[in-house]
């Protein structure tokens, strides 16, 4: 069975600490990801988190792009998973400028049934 989508897991390190704590920069940075992605935007939520560190979600109608960070170690996760024509390089540009990443780490995922082994 060929794969139903791609789901791309991104670290970001060595990231600016203000830019990762700004829930409006945040939100800013992600949604114009998905919209130079290609990616069609449905909904956004993004909540900033006492004392530091913001989380959200960009809902596209291809799936999702999703941000969880930790200032304080200069850290952010990203998960973007899609089942469509989406660039996500030009996506994951915007974010390493927004954030002023300094080390990127990923592993790329085909989606699609996953089979359990049993023993």
């Amino acid at each position: 069975m060929s794969a139903l989508g791609r789901h791309l897991l991104v670290e970001f390190s060595d990231c600016d600490a203000a830019a990762l704590g700004s829930l409006e920069g945040i939100t800013e940075a992600m949604l114009e990801a998905a919209r130079v992605s290609g990616a069609t935007v449905v909904t956004h939520s993004f909540h900033r988190f006492s004392p530091q560190g913001v989380s959200g979600v960009v809902i596209i109608a291809e799936s999702h792009l999703a941000i969880h960070t930790w200032p304080e170690r200069g850290f952010a996760a990203v998960d973007f998973f899609t089942c469509g024509g989406v660039d996500m390089d030009r996506g994951l540009a915007v974010l390493k400028e927004a954030f002023a990443v300094g080390e990127e780490t990923r592993l790329d995922l085909e989606r699609g049934p996953l089979r359990i082994l049993k023993d």
